[in-house]
């Protein structure tokens, strides 16, 4: 399947010359490629937000546990606290980005946004932004286009997975993904929404991926809050055009270049970083070890 653009300068110049908004023609390519119709594909949008509106319903509602014993409720727990260190905004953002990412960590049903890994990073993004903002869900739908059109870009020129380019990969495509889509909402110039791609990309290049025994909890649950974090503040500096000086495409090939960079044991191996800790070896050997049927054979 070809992709939409192999690059954001291309992506920018088709949109100006035919002088289309940044979500028309990934929603035209959308539409190209599964040969549906345009009602088809904005329902599917509608689905898959449902979906993450859901999510983050669930983790914020129901009490979540693993075997491993390391989910633990922090979206709940967040979104309750009676300290509000930034505003309540800021910590609803936090709460939703966890809320999301432990249902998919509890097995629950979510959309990999782009990957399962960073599930929790667009949902408390766009939920946040459309109750802070009030936008109906057609906004929300062109901004989860405007994403998807960013995400292949990225896949295109580095990666989105973890096992290839480290966490940098994973929630750093999803962080720049969302704060390009908080940019467009926001009514930004194409400039301003790639350039708060650039920003995301610049603050978390060389995140490893050493996820604790091998499970995508520790630390994946807390690293999508933290990203997603890092996409408001980096949305909030190109809206004030601050900028990343390094453009946008360069930035994506640096992630690439830096994800081939990094030894295996920081791919989503549980061979190195958190993982290796003392603790992370000590919780690895604990699901283990429950992971094997001890049951004696039958003669």
């Amino acid at each position: 399947m070809s992709l939409l653009f192999n690059d954001f300068k291309s992506w920018k110049t088709h949109c100006e010359t035919e002088q289309l908004a940044l979500f028309q023609p990934v929603l035209d390519y959308e539409i190209e490629q599964k040969g549906a119709t345009e009602v088809q594909i904005r329902d599917g949008l509608r689905q898959a937000y449902q979906v993450m509106r859901e999510a983050v319903n669930t983790g914020l509602t129901d009490d979540l546990a693993t075997e491993s014993g390391m989910v633990e409720n922090a979206g709940k727990k967040v979104l309750h606290h009676k300290t509000t260190l930034l505003s309540r905004n800021f910590q609803e953002l936090v709460a939703r980005s966890l809320a999301a990412k432990e249902v998919n960590s509890c097995m629950g049903r979510i959309v990999a946004a782009p990957t399962a890994g960073a599930s929790g990073i667009l949902p408390g993004i766009l939920v946040t932004l459309q109750e802070i903002h009030d936008l109906d869900d057609q906004k929300i739908f062109e901004c989860l286009l405007v994403s998807a059109g960013i995400g292949l870009i990225i896949e295109k020129n580095a990666s989105l997975a973890g096992a290839v380019g480290g966490c940098q990969a994973e929630t750093g495509s999803a962080a720049a993904m969302g704060a390009g889509a908080i940019v467009y909402a926001m009514h930004g110039s194409i400039d301003q929404v790639f350039n708060a791609v650039a920003i995301t990309i610049q603050c978390m290049l060389g995140l490893v991926c050493d996820p604790v025994a091998g499970l995508v909890e520790v630390p994946c649950i807390v690293r999508n809050a933290s990203a997603a974090t890092i996409a408001y503040s980096a949305a909030q500096m190109a809206i004030a055009q601050v900028t990343g000086i390094i453009p946008v495409d360069e930035c994506v090939i640096a992630l690439g270049e830096v994800g081939q960079s990094l030894e295996d044991r920081y791919k989503e191996t549980a061979k190195g970083g958190l993982a290796a800790t003392p603790t992370g070896r000590r919780i690895a050997r604990k699901v283990l070890i429950k992971d094997i049927d001890i049951t004696p054979k039958a003669d």
